[in-house]
């Protein structure tokens, strides 16, 4: 457990990419795997960084649109012959 704390770790410190927008990440693929600790997680995460109400809303909807996306292009093989 203590080799993936070290990762996750190094993971979400600052990069090429802020904290704030990995944790924005993060919060997106939790909703998207409906993962509830990780969402609360993240989401607590981000607030620490100063995500706003608007930015998760947001992130929702990237969420969304990558889950639905997977769905519509998986049901275009539905029509193949």
């Amino acid at each position: 457990m203590k080799a993936f704390w070290n990762f996750d770790k190094a993971a979400f410190a600052p990069g090429a990419i802020d904290v704030l927008n990995k944790q924005l990440m993060a919060v997106a693929v939790a909703l998207t795997t409906q993962c509830p600790y990780c969402i609360e997680l993240h989401v607590q995460a981000a607030r620490k960084e100063g995500a706003t109400d608007a930015m998760l809303a947001e992130t929702a909807v990237i969420a969304a649109a990558m889950r639905a996306g997977g769905a519509i292009t998986h049901a275009t093989h539905l029509f193949k012959e």
